[in-house]
């Protein structure tokens, strides 16, 4: 027997749909990329992706063709999340961070028939567009007549929403219809894309908006500094819609002075970004002696958040809601939040708990296994490879004819430890686990500790071959600019801290360390550098 209520699609329309019905009036701020900021209302996004998809049908946009696009944070990139898969068609945010050579293959692996790019990224268009014969129709996303001299195989974004109609009914299809589509990284070997669904995308959004994830409500203004070309934002375009929060668009000034000012003059309650992003505003508050006093919390994911950050963020009044995720879950895998009891815990309790990515949402569900798949305990000691399973996880790669699971999980690639009350410890990527004497040592608990002392910026734990040991660790250190730090005393204070075995035997200091296209410390460069350290 089936149950006897209305079946209705989830789709990405419905949010916007939504958004215009009942929270019509709030704002989305856009910092352009052309200086002024924008203001305009979730209605108002309404009637500009209806113009969207009236813009790609005109085209020859159909239903599962993709759309690319290269852009920032801003209004215009919003519309087209909309307009392109609310329509049917595929939205492929691309990572302009990525080399040029990885951009051609992603552009020509997806087929892309529309790239719609900011003026920003028009130098960079102009070398992909020789490289990239399958796409028919570059857009710039600028005012009629202020397309870029480098591009002038592009048409003005403005110019064709100005002859498209504002009328055009949404299509109801299947919920598992492909809407957008990203591709990982791919620091090592080809990006691969990552297809998901109307189903898949509408339910991430809900879970990111409960109590114990995201929080969303339309009391928020929401600043996505995350960028919208990694793994859609988080999904904060769909969820800020969803609950009718004010959004607020960063466009491409990211830097710890803008990201303040725009904080400051647009209320905002509650940010999502990398640890490296929040550095730099957390240089920024303290040198200037800031404060924010509508930012109650922030969402920090994409890497390990240091012990020092959390506590920074605390002292400012900012809750951090430490996650982990990555392309292949969209991104949502686990949240840290408190129960009722553990809210009870002693201060040093807490920020122990909080150094942990958290427990899973409604949706997802994790194990850690050892070598052979056997599944380990939850006891906060056995530490495996962890596996993800759920209602918005990959299940194959675009363009794969056979499945990414194993036993219907999907390997992760990250080694970590499940506690007996379900929060997940991420102890390091399998590939950058220090193997030294034939102990595992953690290069995320080195660097977390390392970050503690005063004088260091950002750090990276690295193995160097060694003849004895097969590897030994290697602190690689960025230090501030207003402290000084030494070797010897930055190894004193691991000795203190961490077992002996896995203290560092050297420090080396660089000007900046490098980081991937998602904003991360590309520790295989590292590694390739200084793999020698210790062997000549």
């Amino acid at each position: 027997m089936l149950g006897q209520m209305q079946d209705r699609p989830l789709l990405i329309s419905a949010l916007i749909e939504h958004a215009d019905r009942w929270h019509g009036g709030a704002q989305v701020v856009t910092q352009t990329v052309e200086g002024p900021v924008h203001r305009y209302t979730w209605s108002d996004v309404h009637r500009r992706s209806r113009q969207v998809a009236n813009l790609m049908a005109s085209l020859g946009v159909r239903p599962g063709d993709r759309v690319a696009t290269l852009a920032w944070n801003t209004y215009r990139h919003l519309e087209l999340y909309f307009g392109v898969s609310g329509s049917g068609g595929v939205c492929h945010t691309v990572n302009p961070r990525l080399f040029e050579e990885q951009l051609v293959f992603i552009i020509n692996d997806a087929d892309d028939q529309v790239v719609c790019f900011d003026s920003t990224f028009a130098p960079l268009v102009a070398r992909l567009q020789p490289q990239c014969p399958g796409v028919r129709h570059w857009i710039a996303m600028v005012h009629e007549g202020a397309v870029p001299e480098s591009t002038p195989f592009a048409t003005a974004y403005e110019a064709g929403l100005a002859h498209a109609s504002t009328v055009f009914t949404w299509p109801q299809f299947d919920e598992r219809t492909a809407s957008s589509l990203c591709y990982t990284s791919g620091t090592t070997g080809n990006p691969k894309g990552v297809l998901y669904s109307h189903r898949s995308s509408v339910l991430h959004s809900y879970a990111f908006a409960l109590p114990d994830s995201g929080n969303f409500s339309a009391r928020d203004v929401i600043l996505p500094v995350v960028p919208m070309f990694h793994v859609n934002a988080w999904g904060i375009p769909y969820g800020a819609p969803m609950v009718g929060a004010t959004l607020v668009l960063p466009g491409p000034r990211l830097d710890g002075a803008s990201l303040t000012q725009l904080m400051l003059a647009e209320g905002v309650t509650v940010a999502a970004g990398v640890p490296t992003i929040w550095t730099s505003l957390l240089s920024h508050i303290r040198a200037n002696n800031v404060s924010l006093p509508a930012f109650t919390r922030t969402v920090i994911g994409g890497a390990a958040c240091p012990a020092s950050m959390i506590d920074a963020f605390e002292q400012l009044g900012v809750e951090v809601l430490h996650a982990w995720g990555m392309t292949e879950t969209s991104p949502l895998g686990t949240l840290n939040s408190f129960t009722r009891a553990q809210g009870s815990l002693s201060a040093e309790e807490q920020r122990a708990l909080r150094r942990k990515q958290g427990r899973v949402p409604f949706g997802v569900d994790i194990q850690v296994v050892d070598t052979t798949k056997k599944p380990l305990p939850r006891d906060g000691n056995a530490f495996g490879d962890l596996r993800v399973r759920g209602l918005w996880v990959i299940e194959r790669y675009f363009g794969a004819t056979e499945t990414a699971l194993e036993d219907g999980w999907f390997a992760t690639g990250d080694v970590a430890t499940i506690d007996p009350e379900g929060f997940m410890l991420i102890t390091d990527r399998s590939k950058d686990v220090i193997k030294s004497g034939g102990e595992w040592i953690s290069s995320v608990e080195l660097e977390n500790v390392a970050l503690e002392y005063p004088g260091v910026g950002a750090v990276a734990g690295v193995g160097g071959a060694h003849p004895q040991w097969t590897e030994r660790p290697l602190l690689v250190v960025q230090p501030t600019a207003e402290t000084a730090v030494n070797a010897e005393g930055l190894l004193a204070f691991m000795k203190e801290r961490v077992a002996r075995l896995a203290v560092p035997d050297d420090v080396v200091f660089v000007d900046a360390l490098p980081q991937t296209a998602t904003g991360k410390i590309w520790k295989l460069k590292l590694r390739e550098q200084w793999a020698r350290h210790y062997t000549g």
